[in-house]
């Protein structure tokens, strides 16, 4: 994980649709020279690492829309899960060396000791205006020849339809500890990110268990409050863990992020959709509706939940760049949930304000914390 780089090897990224991209192979070396997935852009200047480790993007493979990738470096403190589950990673150049006094190795290290591909050298402009213009699509890249890659793009089935979360939660329940807090949460994982887990570790101790437990085993638990997690792919496979969802509701109050903001609407029989190209990026302006305050967000999503399909809940967010749906909150039971990523590390923070929102739910739900009052 030097960061340095040797002689390049030639590699061609092919679209479903035929459209070719040269560039050079990075990374693992794909098997039998061909990697394939959803081919999505994320338009963030940096955090590329945190990118790049989010379980979010499992099926998919990542474009950096910014030009210059890995200059500072990656380390084991900003990884936002066990292990990267993207397919793949796309740049236009990546960093010969890495410069930052908290690196510990190279982005290219860190993808080949996962044993994620990549292709540099590509036209990330062009490819990038491609699917806003086309939407996200699949793809296929490394070394073999054109005609293999198409043919892979081609059989690619993508993320619609398919259960991702699966591959991406835990085997097993674990605590992590409180650094400050007094709350008992539990947190589904869908694929968590460890930076949430940072934010509601300052509330309290929290209890993080594999996507398909049943409400009861959580209820069990007596919480002050449950989680939701962010997530991969698809939410309208995941029928089990919707229903899970809707008997806790009115029981312990609820708040969700992205893939569980979207399963939170679906358990009481909200719809979604999939956007053309997906939100993913550091830098989406959200309208907060009580405030009127306009909040810089992180997002990473393909799917929404469609606008006004939840008559017991209100729009409490709204996406400034498209309108659709960031944010509601329900009227008869305790339970909110956003599109974005409040805890959005390495940044923007402007929305970290919700967990204190999750907090004072919990409060007025329970009484002390640790009291397991939503039950």
């Amino acid at each position: 994980m030097s960061g340095v780089r040797t002689v390049p090897v030639e590699a061609h990224l092919v679209l479903a649709d035929g459209s070719v991209f040269e560039g050079e192979a990075i990374g693992a070396p794909a098997t039998d020279g061909v990697a394939t997935g959803e081919v999505v852009f994320n338009t963030v200047l940096s955090g590329y690492q945190e990118v790049v480790t989010d379980p979010s993007y499992a099926g998919q493979i990542i474009t950096f829309t910014y030009p210059h990738i890995g200059n500072y470096g990656v380390n084991p403190d900003d990884h936002e899960s066990r292990r990267p589950f993207c397919r793949g990673v796309v740049v236009r150049e990546l960093s010969r060396r890495h410069s930052n006094w908290r690196a510990t190795g190279g982005l290219d290290g860190l993808l080949a000791a996962h044993g994620v591909p990549g292709i540099a050298g590509i036209d990330t402009r062009r490819l990038t205006r491609h699917l806003r213009d086309e939407g996200a699509m699949p793809g296929a890249f490394g070394t073999a020849d054109n005609a293999t890659l198409l043919a892979a793009a081609i059989g690619e089935p993508g993320t619609d339809g398919v259960d991702m979360v699966a591959e991406v939660t835990c085997a097993a329940p674990y605590v992590v500890p409180s650094t400050g807090g007094g709350r008992r949460m539990v947190a589904y994982d869908f694929g968590i990110k460890a930076t949430i887990l940072r934010h509601l570790s300052g509330l309290g101790e929290v209890t993080v268990v594999p996507a398909r437990t049943p409400a009861s085993e959580v209820l069990a638990m007596r919480p002050d409050g449950v989680f939701l997690s962010n997530g991969p792919g698809d939410p309208a496979p995941l029928d089990g863990i919707r229903s899970a969802i809707a008997d806790l509701l009115g029981e312990v109050p609820v708040f969700g992020i992205c893939l569980g903001h979207q399963l939170l609407a679906g358990a009481v029989g909200g719809e979604t959709f999939k956007l053309p190209f997906g939100h993913h990026g550091g830098n989406h302006p959200v309208r907060n509706l009580a405030t009127g305050r306009v909040e810089i967000t992180s997002q990473n999503h393909n799917y929404c939940v469609a606008d006004g399909s939840i008559p017991s809940a209100d729009l409490t967010h709204v996406n400034l760049n498209d309108q659709t749906v960031e944010g509601i909150t329900f009227r008869d039971v305790q339970a909110f949930s956003v599109q974005y990523h409040p805890e959005a590390g390495p940044g923007p923070h402007d929305s970290r304000y919700l967990f204190a929102e999750f907090d004072r739910m919990m409060a007025s739900a329970g009484g002390a914390p640790g009291a397991g009052g939503g039950v």
